[in-house]
């Protein structure tokens, strides 16, 4: 009896099932007719997976849901299957990289690609830690494939698999060639992966993504009919006689000026600060670094160093980051009278957020005390220039130094 494999044609979830199907030798069958939203909410479909979700693969000993343990079904039934390596250490490293594959690569693309289809709320900040966090991903991924043509052995195995199904998900959707070329190594592995005549059965011939999707806008709300107002209009009054206009009427008051553009000006230019950090790509340190000390203005400007409060609540990583991500969000009403870096410190919990900010003025911008919540959840000290240590420390954090203070860095924000 084959198995039936319950999902649509073109899900790459169900290709995990079908590539190990065609490896295996296992015959697995895809529903005929299958249509979401219909054929997943049946009783006989919610028996075997009460969430609806798909893929389902039906067996004659019952159902099976999850497509990671569909595959891993399918890869077992054939005795000695290579595709599970060949040893205990074997075994652990493809569970490894498959379980990497869900958390680390297959998580941040949706992360990315999900709230611009409209799936979810858009936030730019946190689509830039969907972005980084796939970076660091990637970035570890390519490493290991510098040296190796597989992710584990010397064969295709499950591992290859599932990682191949995840990034064919990005490649096609979302992750175009600008961004991919920085990783080489996984490019060739992909390309590889793809090409070989088992995945190329299920999956077919496709195009890598030529754009990031834009973000999905709301429709806005229909204006109500006019024919209804028509219907209850009430009998017009005879016309007015034109009054002019008291020469004591008050004129549109001009909106009030920010306390800063009101301060004397500052040589320095901050745009061009920005500019120059955001275009030196080598020798930071004798250009942007050497760059920002000769613009700066101590009368017009003046740095402060932040350090949170409660840095023991930090215990998990990416709640950490997510926290300092709403920070920035929360200060962009400054953003045009200020500038920061935001480091998150450590290679275990809990880990330490502390920050460097250019503020315009020789305090903290009081409107922005007042608006964002955050700033009372740290410790601001403002810079002595005087003292060289505090000078090479604020040199550190512009330039993302690693190790910063003895240890390592976990992430590094911008605010510019």
């Amino acid at each position: 009896m084959a198995l039936v494999l319950h999902c649509g044609s073109g899900n790459k979830n169900a290709f995990k099932a079908l590539i190990a199907a065609e490896y295996t030798g296992v015959k697995v069958e895809l529903t005929k007719n299958f249509e979401m939203g219909v054929s997943n909410k049946t009783p006989e479909f919610l028996k075997m997976n009460p969430l609806g979700k798909i893929p389902v693969l039906e067996t004659p000993e019952g159902a099976v849901f999850e497509s990671n343990a569909i595959a891993r079904y399918v890869a077992r039934l054939k005795d000695n299957s290579s595709l599970c390596g060949s040893s205990l250490i074997d075994y652990s490293h493809i569970e490894q990289w498959m379980d990497f594959s869900a958390t680390e690569v297959d998580a941040n693309i949706a992360r990315w690609l999900y709230p611009r289809l409209g799936f979810g709320p858009y936030v730019p900040a946190l689509e830039e830690f969907a972005i980084t966090s796939l970076k660091r991903s990637l970035g570890a991924l390519n490493t290991h494939l510098a040296s190796n043509t597989y992710l584990v052995g010397h064969s295709v195995t499950l591992a290859d698999i599932v990682m191949t199904c995840n990034l064919y998900y990005g490649f096609v959707r979302i992750l175009i060639k600008s961004f991919t070329s920085e990783f080489p190594h996984v490019e060739r592995y992909f390309w590889t992966m793809v090409n070989q005549p088992n995945f190329k059965k299920v999956i077919g011939d496709f195009k890598q993504a030529e754009s990031v999707p834009p973000v999905q806008k709301k429709a806005a709300p229909p204006k109500e009919s006019k024919a209804k107002e028509a219907k209850k209009e009430a009998p017009k009054e005879a016309p007015k006689p034109k009054v002019e206009a008291s020469e004591e009427e008050e004129a549109p008051k001009p909106k009030p000026k920010n306390p800063l553009d009101l301060l004397p000006p500052s040589k320095m230019i901050l745009d061009e600060w920005k500019r120059l950090y955001s275009n030196t790509k080598t020798n930071f340190r004798e250009i942007a670094i050497k760059g920002f000390w000769d613009m700066y203005d101590p009368e017009g400007y003046s740095l402060w160093f932040c350090d949170y409060k409660y840095n023991d609540e930090n215990t998990v990583s990416f709640v950490t980051m997510n926290k300092v991500g709403g920070f920035l969000q929360r200060m962009d009403l400054c953003r045009k009278y200020a500038f920061g870096k935001m480091l998150v410190i450590g290679s275990t919990p809990p880990f330490k957020v502390k920050g460097l900010w250019l503020f315009r003025g020789q305090d903290i911008p009081k409107f922005v005390m007042d608006e964002v919540y955050d700033m009372e959840l740290y410790e601001w000290t403002k810079v002595d220039l005087s003292d060289e240590a505090q000078k090479e420390r604020v040199n550190a954090m512009i330039e993302d130094q690693e190790p910063f203070e003895g240890e390592d860095l976990l992430d590094a924000k911008c605010f510019k």
